[in-house]
């Protein structure tokens, strides 16, 4: 058994009643006792006896104790009500069961009553006294006992810690110790406290409660406090554990003990000053809560919200001494409240106290009513003098108080259980039979199975674990008005019922901290609402994170999400990022203005054909419609009605009909269209033809002809039609890609071939349609319909070349309204230029409608006999057609052994007090005289026979089995050392050591039994003697205790008397408390260090994924709870972690074998003693469980006898820390010579040499069969076993180093030179001292020494198992670990070839999952491990640049994220650039252009004085070709990287050039007409429109545009920007336009006068042909108008850089325009026709005679 509380008293109490008494030879063999005898505070006598321990006192005075004389009494102080209020109780039970009739009737109960003063020892001395009989028995007795000799049950302890110590006593006894208000969890562990049984719930369930409590009030990120004894320590460890699961993260976790120094507890401030959690859970016993409190009253620390146990939250007395608010508001469980008729009359009724000592119930009468007794010892001062009449009534205190009432309660349940137990045992009915033998084991068994109701109606039973059912209220602590505070019961919490209604919070009004009516907040982090995700952060819990919002495409949509979810393609996320929304879809729709205003059009363009169609079948018969081929005119109207209507197909949503039939029908009817102004071009041409003498050249083109031909040009695009539907037909397709947020409903080509094949049939026919109108147009203008068919299809191809650009570029549904712009932008204008000048006619021009004007002006007139003769015949009409295009997751012994140690002999009231030995004598195996005597305690045998006690007579001694060799080798190495030092003359010179060596056969019991024995004198007294010690009783040192758990035990026992206990392989990190184990120092280092080294060893080789198997003993659990603990700091998670013991039953091994089969590590890490990893491996052999990589510690990763019995090579190529290797000269060959060994009991020897040699004596009482015969004369050199194997060498050295560390300090002490000082007395203390202070080396030039915690320093081995070809296991060296040094230097590897499981190369793999790559983040699988997670690849824009990323930062806006997402590579910065390909041939055009206009004006430099160019207004044709030039160049300021005076030079200089151009067209438009206008008489128009009022008007009309320029520059000039927003992956570097108003002025004054200049070219266009321009004029601004209206959707649609392309285009289309209509006609007639070019020519053709 080991106590967790500090050892603040010496505990001489326990000390006298645990010593075991010399034994004597003589006959009657006697003991005498050492102590006092304890008497009870409180006795009566009865029938049948109970027993109580409670607390009257609640501490002690301390003491010093000097070890000669005997030890005085503890003297309690400090009185205690509450332990009074428990013994009324206890009191008030008996007495109602006494006068019951129905309630074992006739027996009557008796008890004593034991005050333990607060002290464990005293505690476990007054249970022995209570278990012990009181007969004066002088000899020892076999004869049975005639009456039970000890109490039937014991009521108490009130603390958890005193109830493990006591209840491991008398455990064996199986004597019931029923405690009120034990809590602890740990004490429902049957195997170690097998007659504890309670009435108050475990605090396992309150833990879970706690837990759930603070939960269920959203706080995640709390504090907490706990006593430092088993209470707290177990209470936290349990709550600490269900926070985790629930998700609550502590941000300290502290302890506190009442009797801890005080800056402690100032520590303890300073942590709380400094968190930013705002509550505190407590498991606090009420004394340790008044320090708290007491202390954080000193710093006015207020504002905390407290969460507390039952051990204080509805304790009135704590709620009176927090005089400064710091608990109100405080919420915590409590046990149900509980009203017992009559108790509390009885507990206020004092007289039954008056039976206790009078010191005693004095001091409760003075404490009590705050007065003074005249005989009274009390050093108090001004009290008044005590009566003894006084009222309790009148006195209000803690006794009076009955805040307590259901620990009241629990002491009178458990009294009323052990009653009705005994009821049922002595079967009374009327009476009861007093014949039937009590026997504690059967009382116990009935206290277990009892189930009865109390008068108050409460049921009272046990659950197996001895428990009672777990009920708890929630208690709230409400100040009143008077200051007061209040309990208030606001819910319960029942742990039968389901988890989710086991808590329950009532309807009531809750008060917090500070008196607020507002829940208060306790998080590390804000929860991450809706929208966000938690990034935890680096290096801190869980509860601590950032919230960042999703990105753009993901949601979460539940609070504190831990990833973001990406929406479905056809959803994107919200603007909150809380819910995916329907991704908008994106289509032109009959509802949007853009439908509106393009269906209107169609309409509109639809109903104007039908107008015209009606008006010329209305006026079929007048001659412009006979006389312009009728029947081809309806046919293009009919397809030109279709043109119009099939652009209605574009809008709306697509569908698999609308996607087949738009494209189709637009192809098909914009070829009939065509076919049909092809048909009519060439029936001009034939007829025309057909004048010529002897031509019959119209049989050929007839209508017969006409009509094939329009339907072979049509059935050729149907079957191209055909063919692309039947092959790879368009198709209705959702585009995710063109918008991040929006879905784009498109039709996709399907055959991108048969869509352009459809497109350039169309524009195949365009060209010949434009080529042969160009060749008519010469011909005569009244019924000559080429020169407008001319005019369509020049606006036709104009927009369709437009179009292809801008629909590439425009996305979504800005390119389905270009192309349906372009439909009807071409249908509009073969409805306008071929018909809407004859409807002019026909309705408003009738006089010209006529035959006579048909004939009469400019045709000639046979032809014109042609056409109108034959109307009916089909005779050939004039026709101009349009063209269209569109394109788309233990006690494991009975442990008689200690009680038989432990008991205490009965007291006699004799004059000579003695004892009486119930047990035999311990007598060492080993033993050897000398002037200092050293102990030696090792398992010279591993088990014992297992054995059934009657408890009816004396037991017998415990059986030990299973020799251990290692045991021998352990004692070899203490001879060798002890022989050593005696043969030294240097060391100890005169004094030599002798040994008392026990075999403790691995049991606990044993081990601390025989350590008594050590710690035991051997003088034979009689009587009890107090005169100082002639010499020292005991041994000065114990060396040996292989073992955490004895080690533990043993140091607990003889830690009073600071005798040092050195161990050689006991490595529990516990061990280091120098508080519980202040005497026990080691020669090998603590498991503290090596649990480091593993989880460092672990991490090195990159395993997150582990197993854990430990031994069920301190060693095991403690070293893997650090391992643990280490493992999370290093981000290593625990698949499983499982415990067991060599004694545990076989199916327990066979779970953790099913355990590791299905789990899914490969790495296993073991905290496993050789024992149990031998039974391990016994076990998965058996299952053929290999290609595991184990992981092991010192305890057997260097044993060889662990690599012979792993036949099945399970362990091949394990890992592990050794103790570093060592080498002592003569160590060996003493170890083999075993000779000494012979002086040890014969039957020792025999089973020794038996074992080693595997052979039988003659007189042997071995069972074993089948075995050679032994002869004595062995040779220990021939054999190959565990004895001879010297691979644990370094554990003999620490056996070796700890005898001459004892050895060292002796010298110290003794004063030794040549000689020691014999006269020097040794104390046990100051032999400790000096041990700890101990520094030499040893003769192999190891130095040994102690840190203060009374450890080595910490040096591991990395070992490797690498077999052999032989099959044998090499222990090989690979590395070194050494905790002196700096963390990143502990772990050095060594550059060796390692051996991995199975005898791989290669290093096993053991993850949860694999570590995510750069580019990706990790996200946790839900309700895993940290070390599970998915790596989800970083959304785009986003990147992770290091392996398992949390999160994926955001790129810069210039930046974004590689194809891989690992970097951030600057974004392509996108502008219009020489070096592509459409920036070269743009620049290639304008340069052309440039150098075209250069030709042109050179051509006109030199032929200046011809006629052509004298006639044409040269000045403003130079003018005009040099403001070309700089339109083809101004071009060139839209390419390349924008900057800011290309910015601003490119718009002004495209607006101010193209102004000039343009006023110069108008200048010439204006002078053509004033030249025409002066020509009629008496007209002087010309002196108002003269060369200088020329010049004027081009430099006024620029100058207005100069001026629009210098605003807009100076207001908001244009500016590159970086445009992120357009693409996701570019940098569109473009102009912002500054001053959107401005641009918009620049463009429109340049359209006004475009438009100004073709409606004054237009009225000019029927002056005479040679020299008048107005003609080209109107053609040239017919493209100019047609390219810039189709140029403005396309700008506003396109993106990026080609936007600057179309405006590029539009730039060259319009200056190519200008340039070609108007200055490539008079080039050709300079230069090809030179004849044409005379004045003459001029004069005479065509021009007015008049001129």
């Amino acid at each position: 058994m080991m106590l967790t509380q500090s050892w603040i008293e010496q505990g001489w109490a326990l000390l006298q009643l645990l010593s075991v008494v010399s034994v004597s030879h003589a006959e009657d063999s006697v003991c005498k006792r050492r102590g006092d005898h304890e008497y009870p505070q409180l006795s009566k006598d009865g029938d049948i006896m109970l027993g109580g321990i409670f607390y009257f006192h609640s501490s002690w005075k301390h003491r010093e104790d000097a070890y000669i004389h005997k030890p005085f009494q503890l003297q309690c102080t400090s009185l205690h009500f509450r332990g009074f209020q428990f013994a009324q109780a206890m009191l008030f039970a008996i007495e109602e069961i006494n006068n019951s009739t129905d309630l074992l009737p006739g027996i009557s109960l008796g008890y004593m009553i034991y005050d333990a003063c607060g002290s464990i020892a005293r505690g476990v001395s007054i249970a022995l006294a209570l278990a012990n009989g009181n007969e004066v028995t002088f000899a020892p007795s076999e004869a049975q006992c005639t009456r039970p000799a000890q109490v039937q049950a014991i009521m108490g302890e009130t603390s958890s810690s005193p109830c493990m110590a006591i209840s491991t006593v008398i455990g064996p006894f199986h004597i019931p110790l029923i405690s009120h208000f034990a809590t602890c969890a740990c004490l429902s562990d049957k195997t170690k406290y097998p007659s504890f049984l309670r009435t108050i719930p475990s605090d396992y369930y309150q833990s879970r409660a706690l837990a759930q409590l603070v939960k269920y009030f959203g706080w995640t990120w709390v504090g907490a406090i706990r006593t430092n004894d088993d209470y707290g320590n177990n209470g936290m460890a349990t709550f600490i554990e269900t926070a985790q699961q629930l998700g609550i993260c502590l941000e300290y976790s502290v302890a506190v003990f009442r009797t801890g120094p005080p800056h402690k507890m100032k520590q303890i401030v300073d942590i709380i000053k400094a968190s930013t959690s705002k509550v505190i859970v407590t498991f606090l016993s009420p004394m340790d809560l008044y320090m708290v409190i007491h202390e954080l009253s000193l710093h006015n620390m207020t504002g905390y919200q407290w969460v507390g146990n039952e051990g204080w939250i509805f304790d009135s007395h704590t709620a009176a001494l927090d005089k400064h608010h710091i608990l109100d508001g405080a919420i915590g469980l409590s046990i149900p409240k509980a009203h017992v008729s009559g108790m509390r009359e009885f507990m206020l009724d004092v007289k039954p106290l008056n039976s206790s000592s009078y010191e005693l119930f004095g001091e409760f009468w003075e404490t009590l009513f705050s007065c003074k007794f005249k005989q009274s010892k009390s050093s108090a001062g001004n009290l008044t003098e005590c009566t003894g009449h006084e009222d309790v009534t009148g006195v209000q205190n803690s006794f009076t108080d009955m805040s307590l009432m259901p620990i009241f309660y629990n002491i009178y349940k458990g009294v009323y259980a052990v009653a009705h137990a005994l009821h049922n045992i002595l079967s009374c009915n009327e009476t009861c039979n007093n014949m039937v033998p009590l026997d504690p084991f059967t009382i116990l068994q009935n206290v277990r199975k009892i189930w009865f109701k109390t008068k108050e109606g409460d049921e009272v039973y046990f659950n197996e674990n001895g428990d009672p059912a777990a009920k708890y209220e929630i208690i709230n602590w409400q100040p009143t008005e008077k200051g007061i505070v209040e309990f208030v019961t606001v819910g319960l919490y029942d742990a039968s019922l389901p988890a989710d209604k086991q808590l329950k919070l009532q309807n009531k009004s809750l008060i917090w901290t500070q008196n607020s009516p507002q829940v208060p907040l306790s998080v590390c982090s804000e929860k991450c609402p809706p929208g966000t995700r938690k990034v935890l952060q680096k290096g801190k819990p869980v509860c601590c994170y950032d919230c960042l919002r999703c990105a753009e495409g993901e949601i979460s949509n539940t609070t504190d999400s831990i990833t973001c979810v990406r929406c479905d393609p056809e959803s994107w996320s919200n603007e909150r990022r809380d819910a995916c929304v329907k991704k908008e879809a994106e289509f032109l729709s009959y509802e949007e203005i853009m439908g509106v205003l393009l269906t209107a059009a169609s309409l509109f363009g639809t109903c104007m054909t039908a107008v015209v169609a009606f008006i010329f079948f209305r006026y079929r018969q007048t001659p412009i419609v006979r006389a312009n081929n009728s029947e081809l005119s309806f046919l293009l109207l009919f397809s030109l009605s279709l043109c119009f209507l099939c652009s209605l197909t574009f809008i709306g949503r697509p569908s698999e009909w609308s996607c087949m039939l738009r494209h189709t029908a637009f192809g098909i009817t914009f070829v009939l269209c065509i076919s049909c102004v092809l048909g009519k071009t060439i029936v001009v041409l034939m007829a025309f033809r057909a004048t010529l003498p002897g031509s019959d050249v119209m049989k050929w083109f007839g209508p017969a002809q006409q009509k094939l031909s329009v339907l072979g040009f049509t059935l050729i695009q149907v079957i191209i039609c055909i063919l692309w539907l039947s092959i790879s037909p368009p198709f209705p397709f959702k585009n995710f890609q063109q918008f991040k947020d929006k879905i784009i409903l498109e039709c996709a080509l399907g055959s991108a071939v048969g869509f352009w094949s459809v497109l350039g049939y169309i524009g195949l026919l365009a060209m010949l349609c434009f080529f042969l109108a160009f060749l008519a147009r010469k011909l005569p203008d009244n019924f000559n319909e080429a020169k407008f068919i001319t005019f369509s299809m020049l606006i036709f191809c104009a927009v369709w070349i437009t179009f292809i650009p801008a629909y590439v570029s425009s996305p979504g549904k800005f390119s389905v309204a270009v192309e349906i712009f372009a439909i009807l932008a071409s249908s509009f204008g073969l409805l306008i230029c071929i018909f809407i000048p004859k409807s002019y006619i026909i309705l408003l021009k009738p006089e010209k409608n006529t035959k006579k004007n048909i004939m009469g002006k400019g045709a000639p007139k046979s032809l014109v006999a042609v056409l109108i003769q034959n109307p009916a015949g089909g005779t050939a009409q004039v026709m101009f057609f349009d063209n269209i295009m569109m394109s788309t997751q233990r006690w494991p012994e009975r442990g008689w052994a200690i009680v038989l140690l432990l008991m205490v002999a009965s007291i006699s009231q004799a004059e000579e007090a003695v004892c009486r030995r119930r047990a035999d004598p311990e007598t060492p195996q080993l033993s050897k005289n000398g002037d200092i005597m050293l102990g030696g305690v090792f398992s010279l045998h591993s088990k014992w026979q297992g054995r059934m006690d009657t408890y009816m007579q004396k037991p017998l001694p415990l059986q030990c089995t299973s020799f251990n060799l290692r045991g021998i080798q352990y004692i070899q190495a203490m001879l060798l050392a002890i022989e050593e030092i005696n043969n030294s003359t240097d060391l100890l010179p005169g004094i030599s050591l002798g040994y008392k060596i026990y075999d403790i056969c691995g049991s606990i019991s044993r081990g601390v039994g025989v350590t008594l024995a050590l710690t035991n004198g051997n003088e034979e007294i009689s009587s009890a003697f107090d005169g100082a010690c002639p010499r020292p009783g005991q041994v000065q040192a114990i060396v040996g205790v292989g073992h955490s758990t004895p080690s533990m035990a043993i140091s607990t026992v003889i830690g009073p008397f600071h005798i040092p206990l050195i161990s050689h392989f006991a490595t529990c990190a516990c061990l280091s408390d120098k508080t519980k184990y202040p005497s026990f120092l080691r020669t090998i280092p603590s498991d503290y260090y090596q649990s480091r080294a593993l989880a460092q060893l672990v991490k090195y080789f990159g395993w997150t994924w582990v197993g854990a198997i430990r031994s069920n003993d301190d060693y095991g659990n403690d070293g893997m709870a650090i391992f643990t603990e280490t493992a999370q700091q290093l981000g290593i998670c625990l698949e499983y972690s499982v415990s067991f013991y060599r004694t545990d039953p076989p199916d327990k091994i066979k779970k953790i074998v099913n355990i590791i089969k299905t789990s899914t590590s490969k790495v296993i890490v073991t905290f496993l003693a050789h024992m149990d990893i031998d039974l391990l491996i016994h076990e998965l052999s058996r299952h053929n469980l290999t290609g595991y990589q184990w992981v092991g510690t010192e305890a057997w990763i260097f044993d060889s006898q662990t690599a012979s019995m792993d036949k099945h090579h399970i362990l091949d190529g394990a890992i592990g820390l050794s103790i570093p290797k060592a080498h002592v000269s003569g160590m060996r060959e003493f170890i083999l010579n075993v000779k000494p060994l012979n002086s040890t009991r014969n039957e020792l020897f025999t089973d020794f040499w038996e074992t080693l040699f595997d052979c039988k004596f003659k007189h042997s009482k071995s069972s074993a069969e089948n075995q050679k015969e032994c002869t004595g004369h062995e040779v220990v050199t021939g054999v190959e076993n565990t004895y001879t194997d010297m691979s644990l060498m370094p554990i003999f050295y620490n056996v070796y180093k700890g005898v001459y560390t004892v050895a060292h300090a002796l010298h110290n002490i003794l004063s030794c030179n040549r000689t020691c000082n014999n006269m020097v007395k040794l104390d046990p203390f100051t032999i400790l001292q000096h041990i700890r202070n101990i520094r030499f080396t040893t003769k192999e030039g190891d130095e040994v020494f102690f840190n203060k915690n009374g450890d080595p320093a910490a040096k591991y081995e990395i070992i490797n198992w690498q077999p052999t070809e032989n099959g044998i296991v090499d222990f090989v060296t690979v590395g070194l670990y050494d905790a002196s040094l700096s963390a990143d230097k502990q772990l050095k590897l060594q550059n060796k070839s390692l051996i991995w499981a199975q005898n791989s190369q290669q290093v096993p793999l053991s993850v949860c999952s694999d570590k995510c790559p750069p580019g990706t983040r990790k996200v946790l699988q839900k309700g895993k491990p940290v070390c599970c997670y998915d790596c989800l690849r970083c959304t785009e824009g986003q990147i992770s640049n290091t392996t398992d990323s949390i999160t994926c930062v955001i790129c810069h806006p210039e930046f974004w994220s590689n194809e891989e997402r690992d970097a951030c590579v600057k974004k392509e910065a996108e502008f219009l650039s020489y070096e592509e390909i459409m920036g070269a041939l743009l620049t290639a055009a304008s340069l052309f252009g440039t150098c075209m206009t250069s030709v042109v004006a050179f051509i006109f430099f030199r032929y200046r004085q011809t006629p052509i160019v004298r006639a044409n207004n040269s000045e403003l044709s130079f003018l005009l070709l040099f403001s070309l030039i700089l339109c083809f160049l101004c071009s060139l300021t839209f390419i390349g990287r924008p900057s800011e005076w290309s910015c601003m030079l490119r718009h002004t200089a495209f607006g101010i050039t193209f102004v000039l151009c343009i006023s110069c067209v108008l200048g010439k438009t204006i002078v053509v007409l004033m030249a025409f206008r002066a020509t009629l008489p008496g007209s002087d128009v010309m002196k108002w429109f003269g060369p200088a009022q020329q010049k004027l008007s081009v430099l006024g009309f620029t100058l207005i545009q100069v001026i629009i320029c210098i605003l807009w520059l100076t207001i908001s000039p244009p500016f590159p920007f970086k445009n992120f927003k357009k693409f996701k992956d570019k940098i569109i570097l473009e102009c912002a336009l500054g001053s959107a108003v401005g641009f918009w002025a620049v463009l429109g004054y340049i359209g006004l006068l475009a438009i100004l200049c073709f409606v004054l070219a237009f009225l000019a266009r029927k002056l005479p042909d040679n020299f008048n321009e107005a003609k080209f004029i109107t053609f040239s601004m017919l493209i100019f108008c047609a390219v810039w209206i189709t140029f403005i959707p396309a700008y506003v649609s396109s993106p990026g850089k080609f936007s600057v392309a179309v405006e590029i285009f539009a730039i060259l289309a319009s200056s190519f325009g200008l340039l070609i209509c108007i200055f490539i006609p008079k080039c050709y007639i300079i230069l090809l026709k030179p004849e044409k070019n005379t004045k003459k020519n001029m004069m005479e053709k065509g021009a007015p005679k008049s001129s």
